[in-house]
């Protein structure tokens, strides 16, 4: 499956390789050797190749071969197909993205890169996230003049030694209260490191602190373009999987790692702008949002079922998606609602550059450039019915205060199986037109790959096959 590189013209030459010079002259420097190239998954893995420092130039200039069955591969590395994608043949190449090069701080002698990857012939590939989620970014911007920033949420479960077999609990990182200052304590130089980490490498970090469950703990980073946020989130993840492997401990970012507890979030933030004004601030809609944001907000909420298969992709996300647990179960919206699937941080005064909404029945399970991109691709089609024939259908319904669980006519259950938001997924035109057949096609031969890999398991078995994967 591995491709070679050959000396000739790639995707990215001429000034593209002298900067890359100039970069493999300074990880020289640094003492970088190795330079990992990433990309995620639709099964929502991060793989990687590495290339010797020194040959960045020759990355960047012909790219890297791998072959695109990688699109079809399922949680446990099976491999599926689908109409457009699978199989042995074909080669890719894969082209770093210098502007995110970076020195990685917990992996010594290491540099990592995101990429973009291209047809063999130097045309985008079809299937790729990164692409997909860039698509959507230069739309809105092309077609509203709407800048996007979003932001991740990382949570994680750290656990003394590796990850034990099924049947046998977990040693917690932790055993202190919940949010409680012991569990910062008893973890303070391993929060420190992360910490250290990130900043050396010019991440900046808004939060970290201890969650809800055992040994979880939580970091939130500044928002960025769609595509960054997604870059940053890869960056992050693999920043405290470094740190946690360096003080003896396994980080799992898996939906759920026990069944019976609070799983693992990726909470995506966003917020919209044009010229410097934040969207969701300052206007006549609720809360004061801007009657833009209302509609692109409205589009998310409408679209929620079928984005859980982006950003909810394994089954085991559906042991974390559950009523009373602040997952989002519920398709509804609400202002500072954490049991809202889609909740609004309102801004006023001095604030109102802060005001967001943020998507919170998703996980780390998902790829997040598959993630970010479909939000925004179901913003703008709220934003399209807005400027249609029927703005009507562009507005919020009411917000829901309180714990929807517990309403007697509260709104509708989101999907509580990955088969059910598949089902959702494959009726999406929105979807469906803004990722392409390739990548849509791709995709759902993947959700219903893992559906048919997990029939019959238990809870406990899903989680133990899943929990070491992410």
């Amino acid at each position: 499956m591995t491709g070679q590189q050959h000396g000739r013209q790639g995707p990215r030459s001429g000034p593209a390789e002298e900067r890359a010079r100039g970069a493999a002259a300074r990880l020289a420097g640094a003492g970088v050797h190795g330079t990992a190239l990433t990309w995620v998954d639709n099964a929502g893995l991060t793989r990687v190749k590495a290339v010797p420092a020194n040959r960045l130039p020759q990355a960047v200039g012909a790219g890297v071969g791998m072959s695109p069955c990688f699109d079809v591969y399922l949680v446990d590395d099976s491999m599926t197909a689908s109409e457009h994608l699978g199989g042995p043949d074909g080669d890719l190449r894969l082209v770093p993205d210098l502007g995110r090069l970076t020195v990685l701080a917990a992996q010594p002698g290491w540099a990592w890169a995101p990429v973009d990857r291209y047809e063999q012939d130097g045309e985008p590939y079809a299937g790729c996230q990164r692409g997909f989620a860039r698509r959507m970014a230069r739309r809105a911007l092309a077609e509203h003049g709407i800048e996007l920033r979003m932001g991740f949420e990382t949570e994680w479960v750290a656990v003394r030694g590796p990850l034990p077999e099924a049947g046998t609990a977990p040693a917690y990182a932790t055993t202190g209260p919940a949010y409680g200052m012991a569990r910062l304590v008893e973890n303070s130089e391993y929060l420190r490191d992360i910490l250290t980490a990130l900043r050396t490498q010019g991440v900046e970090v808004l939060q970290i602190h201890p969650e809800y469950a055992p040994g979880q703990f939580e970091v939130s980073v500044a928002p960025s373009d769609p595509v960054g946020a997604a870059d940053l989130a890869v960056l992050v993840r693999e920043t405290v999987r470094a740190v946690s492997l360096r003080h003896g401990l396994t980080a799992s970012f898996a939906p759920v790692v026990d069944p019976d507890g609070v799983g693992n979030g990726g909470h995506v933030h966003l917020s919209l702008w044009r010229e410097g004004r934040n969207l969701c601030a300052g206007g006549e809609g609720p809360f004061g949002m801007t009657r833009e944001c209302e509609a692109f907000l409205a589009g998310v909420l409408r679209e929620l079922p079928a984005l859980l298969a982006l950003g909810a992709p394994s089954p085991a996300s559906y042991l974390r998606l559950r009523p009373s647990r602040w997952a989002g179960a519920f398709q509804c919206w609400g202002l500072e609602n954490r049991e809202a699937a889609l909740r609004f941080v309102a801004g006023t005064g001095a604030a109102a550059g802060n005001a967001n909404a943020e998507v919170k029945c998703v996980d780390a399970a998902a790829n997040p450039y598959l993630l970010v991109g479909g939000v925004v691709a179901a913003g703008l089609a709220g934003l399209d019915l807005a400027a249609g024939t029927d703005p009507a259908a562009a507005r919020l319904p009411e917000p829901v205060l309180g714990d929807p669980a517990r309403q007697e006519r509260g709104p509708g259950r989101l999907p509580g199986s990955l088969a059910e938001a598949l089902a959702h997924f494959e009726r999406s035109g929105t979807l469906r037109s803004a990722m392409g057949e390739p990548l849509f096609g791709a995709v759902r031969a993947v959700r219903a790959g893992e559906i048919e890999l997990f029939e019959g398991a238990s809870e406990h078995e899903i989680a133990a096959a899943t929990r070491g994967r992410y």
